[in-house]
């Protein structure tokens, strides 16, 4: 009697791939998950564009199934430090000050925006999940980081799609939502993210500027660690 081969189609997950240190660690995550990962970058005019760089050099490094990078522009309206260079990045700022307020590093609704690119290419391509390196305990305090948000988008997740209607919901999952930056660290480390080909910093020079918010998250994250941040910095934490 011959055996008939078993079913062995391997789930398909998108991966919003901004290039910085959370989103890669979802890359790796969605893999090690068990999922054939399509990511998905943006090129929206934004002042650190630097990143798309880390976003394309992580996913050929994860050897995923296919990358798109998307372009559009929300530099045209600004609103947001990172897509109006008038605006001045926040720097040198304590985790106090970070948290007091929404900084004005906020895009207006750009996780929506993602999350709505990325839904589209998820329905397009089967995929059952997008994964998304949201954050709830980041110090910036975005709305559109927060878990209400997220359950609110899965909602629209599974009324605004053919495959939603249908039963078949395609799930937000946020590995990261209630971690630390040092949580966050640690796990990357466990997955092999190569720390190296990452970008956090605005700023959007040729080396990152070691003051802005997420430069500073980030380099605090490393020392609290014990570990020394790979990146080359203008200006770090020990050297200011």
């Amino acid at each position: 009697m011959t055996l008939g081969c078993a079913n062995t189609t391997i789930p398909k997950a998108i991966v919003l791939l901004s290039g910085g240190l959370d989103s890669s660690t979802v890359l790796y995550q969605a893999k090690a998950d068990g999922y054939e990962c399509y990511a998905i970058s943006f090129d929206y005019q934004q002042r650190h564009r630097r990143e798309l760089n880390s976003a394309i050099a992580i996913a050929k490094q994860a050897e995923i199934k296919e990358h798109q990078v998307v372009s559009f522009n929300l530099r045209q309206w600004g609103g947001s430090a990172l897509t109006d260079d008038q605006l001045d990045l926040p720097g040198d700022r304590s985790l106090e000050q970070m948290s007091s307020q929404i900084p004005i590093t906020y895009v207006p609704a750009r996780n929506t925006i993602f999350l709505s690119f990325g839904l589209s290419y998820a329905e397009a391509k089967g995929a059952s999940r997008v994964y998304v390196g949201v954050n709830a305990l980041d110090y910036s305090g975005y709305p559109d980081c927060r878990p209400d948000y997220i359950q609110a988008m899965q909602n629209v997740f599974k009324l605004g799609t053919k495959q939603g209607r249908e039963g078949q919901a395609i799930e937000i999952v946020t590995p990261l939502i209630d971690l630390k930056k040092t949580e966050i660290i640690e796990l990357g480390n466990q997955l092999g993210v190569p720390w190296q080909e990452t970008w956090s910093c605005y700023a959007g020079a040729e080396l990152a500027c070691g003051v802005c918010d997420s430069c500073r998250l980030r380099l605090a994250a490393f020392a609290e660690l014990g570990l020394e941040d790979p990146l080359p910095y203008t200006v770090t934490n020990e050297n200011k």
